[in-house]
Parts: structure tokens; sequence; C-alpha cells
């Protein structure tokens, strides 16, 4: 991969990442596209993921700030119990991460599972739009979510780390489909990853996977740039719109895109 590339795949994952349409999917598309081969390590997709948590860190700056407040009065207060469930919606996640790594690394190998994942969310997308458009009372919780919605959304997030499938699409429709508001669900969808994505680049630094990995250090910084900048922009335009706008559309899109995916294989 040149700086070029890294470039290119570096607007490519900070313009979708916030958007319900899969940043790891089109990162497959755009790496298909710009001939550029698939290495034995994620290293650059953990570079461009960090970039784009980055930039939720400095949109929600505020958000963030005044939870870290709240946590350190030590005593159990909404700041807590948020922390306290956004903590738990990491436990799947986790899981993940510590016994099906590799199984996740060869899905990022394989264009069939992203076209297939990009259909699943299409449909996913869809049925949660309908459904939410039917539920007519939704139950109040602390923090406009509950500890068992957001298990439920952390097992969403589970599922969506392979590529294709939309985290936040996936966590939104999850937190919809379980009785969750748009409005909690776009913040909520958003903090949730910080650790799991910031732990992963730790992670992948402290065990030297960085050095040892096949992209070189100059398209890693690249991307990381671009990445950083536009989700920075993206961030702050899209997530209006996410809450908004109906995730039907966005389920159009990837139903084509996916179609497209498999045309082309086939």
């Amino acid at each position: 991969m040149d700086w070029l590339q890294a470039l290119l795949l570096g607007l490519v994952q900070g313009l979708t990442e916030f958007l319900p349409v899969s940043s790891s999917g089109h990162l497959a598309i755009g790496k298909a596209l710009l001939g550029v081969e698939s290495g034995g390590d994620l290293v650059f997709e953990v570079t461009v993921h960090a970039a784009t948590v980055l930039a939720t860190i400095v949109v929600f700056r505020k958000q963030i700030w005044k939870l870290l407040c709240g946590l350190f009065k030590f005593k159990y207060n909404d700041e807590t119990d948020y922390i306290a469930k956004i903590c738990l919606s990491m436990v799947p996640v986790l899981i993940v991460g510590l016994f099906f790594k590799d199984q996740v690394e060869a899905a990022f190998n394989s264009m069939l599972v992203v076209g297939i994942a990009l259909i699943v969310t299409a449909l996913l997308l869809a049925f949660s739009d309908w459904m939410s458009g039917r539920r007519k009372e939704v139950t109040e919780y602390r923090n406009g979510i509950s500890f068992w919605q957001a298990l439920v959304v952390g097992a969403g997030q589970a599922f969506a780390v392979i590529p294709g499938l939309s985290r936040s699409g996936t966590t939104i429709s999850t937190g919809l489909l379980c009785g969750v508001k748009r409005q909690n669900m776009a913040q909520f969808s958003f903090l949730m990853v910080l650790v799991p994505i910031l732990g992963e680049a730790f992670l992948d630094v402290v065990g030297g996977d960085f050095t040892a990995s096949s992209t070189g250090v100059l398209p890693l910084l690249v991307g990381f740039a671009a990445a950083f900048v536009s989700g920075l922009f993206a961030c702050k335009v899209m997530i209006a719109l996410v809450r908004k706008a109906q995730l039907k559309w966005f389920g159009l899109y990837c139903l084509l895109v996916g179609l497209a995916v498999l045309i082309f294989l086939a």
C-alpha cells in the first residue's frame, strides 16, 4: 500500500464510519478497487478506526468530560450509570476479540462475506425502521437506556465486527428494536466503541503488531490523518442525519452495494 492509496482509504473510513453503511465493508471494497493486497493483519484497519474514534472524542468532548467529572464524584449518579451501561455493552465485543480474532481477520479477506453482510445490514436497517415506526409506547429508563438494552446493543456491536455489517447501523437498529429512542441511541452508539477500538490499537502497539505489519509507517500515518480529518467533518454533519433520516434509505444503499459486490464476484 502506498501513501495515495492510504489517503483514499482513510477518507473512505472517515466518511463512512458515522453512517450505517459499514466503514469496514467500504474499506474492503476500496482495497479491492485500488488493487491493495490484503495482508495478514488488520493494523491499517485498526489505525483508521482509531483515527475516527479520536474524531468522536473531539466532537463529544463536552459529554465525555461531563461523564468523567461525574465518575470522580465517587457516587452513583447519572454519569456513573451511563458509564456502567457503556462498560456492560463492551463485554460481548471483548469476548469476540479474545476468542475469535483470527476468524474476524480471515473475514476481512473475503469479498463474499462483505457482500452478504451488506445485504444483512440493509434488511436489519429496513426492519428496525419499520418496527420503530409501529411502536407507540416506549418505556423510559435512566439515561434513555436500560442495562439489558445496553447488553443487547453490545451483542449487536460484537456481530458487527464482520466486514460489511455496519457497526453503527447494527447498534442503532438493535437499540430501536429494543425500544430505545433514536436520539438516545445515536450518542450511545458512538461512545460505546471508544474503549474497544483504542484498546485494540494499544494492544497492537504493545504487542509489536505495528512494527511487524506489512503496511509501512508512512501509509499508516497518512491513513490516520485522512480518517481523522474526514471523520471530524463527517461526525459533526452526519450524526444529525442519522438521528433524523429514515434508516431504510441507508438500507437501500447497502442493498445495492451488496448486490453489486455479489454480481461482480459472480
